[in-house]
């Protein structure tokens, strides 16, 4: 099974931005976490960030080249503002899960709106990081069925 971990804008500032809502641990630590949970399912996992939502959409077209499985994402910034991500999830087909750090939905009301929950398999929100591990169980879980 291969999963990509594909992360929006600012999230490379993980650890040292609002700690308040974004807790201390940086994305190297998110991401070794996820590895162990992987290594320990027999599973690939690779991540991706970008600030640029060109790239993030390469990313994903990538990935269907690649017969990803599934994916995780965090749009950040973009979950409230990109029709273009979404339209190339969409495309891909690939079945993904939708993680943020915060709770988008008890911060401001611009954040409330996400152009991915609706055709996520499934939306993490408000679990801090963890959200990212709870995300990788559930699409190993969802690969074995």
């Amino acid at each position: 099974m291969k999963i990509l971990v594909l992360n929006g804008p600012n999230l490379n500032m993980l650890g040292m931005r609002e700690e308040d809502i974004y807790g201390s641990e940086t994305l190297d630590d998110i991401e070794a976490k996820l590895k162990k949970t992987a290594n320990d399912n027999e599973c690939e996992v690779y991540f991706y960030q970008s600030n640029a939502e060109h790239e993030l959409i390469d990313a994903i077209h990538s990935a269907f080249e690649n017969d990803t499985d599934s994916i995780i994402f965090n749009p950040a910034g973009y979950t409230h503002t990109s029709v273009a991500l979404r339209d190339a999830i969409l495309a891909v087909k690939i079945p993904f899960y939708e993680v943020h750090i915060s709770d988008i939905n008890s911060r401001e009301d611009f954040r409330k709106k996400s152009y991915f929950s609706d055709i996520a398999e499934k939306v993490f929100s408000g679990h801090g990081t963890e959200g990212y591990v709870l995300a990788l169980e559930e699409a190993i879980k969802n690969k074995k069925v």
